[in-house]
């Protein structure tokens, strides 16, 4: 016998029926409909929606990409060609039609008097340079953009050989375990303690300089940070339910570095190579700088500062324009490794 207040509940024949919900909330949000049918945002997706909220990082990513159009399309936007020499240009400082700024006007102080160095040298009218000239009558602009090209290059190509490298060792150390794990570390530390300069330097002056010796001498020590990381994150991941349970499936080792490690340590990879590539675009122009970097006629951001300095007092036009464009690059490859960093930390959330 059921209780009373039971015997006398009368529902309606569609109470068990589901409800349907649609519009908006009591907050004038979605519906509760609406919010559990929104798709759910992947590791990467997450981290680029978080990236974008990073307005320096935003701009250095906008900068760099234009930096890199302009230097990769140089071939069809260059004024002129950068090796091509004329004495009769000779030291002309920069010049930019309608702009009458001192230091954009083609004027130079001759001894110790502000003169038109283009009238000076019976320059045709229709001959302008935005940047000016170097000592041999070449092009500043067209130079500054195979430079610029050259630089980011070799950054690029010593980057991507450091990530195969130390990720490969890293996993690697960290699969083996035991002796071989043991010997392969003992082997970065002695890398770590040879000075990277001292390295460097001396793979140049072995070698034939330019771009192979270059990225040969950046290699030799550059990876050892890349692995070293590597190898710390997969000793973490190892002791993860996921891995065990793979390798209690019977999976090889490779079998998990590759399909269950390596995407779960990808977002600290990229991070370790943002941080690397701007370190070789320094490496690669003070090497230029001292004269172990490319032959002449090639040019490289360091090769135009060394030839800069040395009459930075007289044509300073020739030292500023590498220089600042080097100090861009650089400022806007960290901002953007520090952005990316935060967006792959799972701890920066908001």
């Amino acid at each position: 016998m059921l209780p009373e207040e039971f015997e006398l509940l009368d529902l309606p024949p569609n109470a068990f029926e589901p409800l349907e919900i649609s519009g908006a909330g009591a907050d004038g949000g979605a519906g509760a409909g609406d919010s559990a049918g929104a798709p759910s945002l992947s590791f990467f997706q997450d981290a680029w929606r978080r990236l974008k909220k990073n307005k320096g990082a935003v701009l250095s990513l906008f900068i760099l990409a234009l930096i890199a159009l302009l230097s990769f399309g140089a071939v069809f936007i260059s004024p002129g060609d950068p090796n091509k020499q004329n004495l009769a240009y000779v030291n002309l400082p920069p010049k930019i039609p309608g702009v009458t700024i001192n230091g954009f006007n083609g004027a130079a102080i001759v001894a110790g008097e502000r003169v038109d160095k283009y009238v000076l040298g019976n320059i045709p009218p229709d001959v302008y340079f935005y940047l000016g000239t170097d000592g041999l009558g070449r092009d500043m602009l067209s130079r500054l953009l195979m430079g610029t090209r050259m630089s980011l290059i070799i950054a690029i190509i010593a980057a991507a050989l450091d990530l195969g490298i130390g990720v490969a060792y890293g996993m690697v150390s960290a699969a083996a375990g035991g002796r071989v794990d043991g010997f392969m570390q003992r082997a970065l530390e002695i890398l770590s303690g040879i000075p990277t300069l001292a390295v460097m330097i001396l793979m140049l002056t072995i070698f034939e300089p330019g771009i192979v010796s270059i990225v040969l001498a950046m290699i030799i020590t550059g990876w050892v940070n890349m692995a070293r990381v590597v190898r710390a994150q997969t000793l973490k991941l190892q002791e993860r339910e996921f891995v065990l349970a793979a390798a209690a499936l019977g999976a090889s080792k490779a079998k998990i570095a590759l399909t269950h490690i390596l995407p779960n340590i990808s977002g600290v990879i990229i991070v370790q190579m943002m941080f690397s590539i701007p370190t070789a675009i320094f490496f690669e122009a003070f090497l230029s700088f001292i004269g172990l970097g490319l032959k002449v006629p090639m040019a490289s951001l360091g090769t135009l500062l060394s030839d800069g300095y040395k009459t930075f007092r007289f044509l300073p036009h020739l030292m500023w324009a590498p220089a600042i464009v080097l100090s861009v690059i650089m400022i806007c490859f960290n901002l953007l490794a520090d952005g990316v960093r935060d967006a792959f930390d799972p701890k920066m959330k908001k």
